[in-house]
């Protein structure tokens, strides 16, 4: 799956430069704990999440996070996107809840990732 097809799922908006839409997303990861999101990626992951403060994009130089999802029609500040855009990483906002955006990525056929 794309994040182009992604974003097309969840009505979603992509913030900032936009990065490499044809990329393709071996799985994904839902949380909004920086903790467990550090512990549980093994993997390249795309992240969904409510967190939009700048930890959330420091992230992506500890772990493979290959784009983000800001549900529940979040948005980051003006320089988490400009971190992000240094960075080369797509981030993009859904107004959709955390669990409904899981589970159209998870029927669409995006796995979770591994543990």
């Amino acid at each position: 799956m794309t994040l182009q097809h992604i974003i097309d799922l969840l009505e979603g908006e992509v913030l900032g430069t936009q990065g490499d839409m044809t990329r393709d997303v071996p799985c994904a990861f839902a949380s909004d704990l920086i903790s467990d999101i550090l512990m549980c990626t093994k993997e390249p992951t795309l992240l969904l999440t409510g967190l939009t403060n700048n930890q959330v994009i420091r992230l992506s130089d500890m772990i493979d996070v290959i784009g983000i999802i800001f549900v529940r029609g979040k948005r980051p500040l003006q320089d988490v996107i400009e971190m992000a855009e240094e960075r080369g990483l797509p981030i993009i906002a859904t107004k959709m809840t955390l669990f409904r955006s899981s589970g159209i990525l998870y029927n669409a056929g995006l796995r979770s990732c591994k543990i």
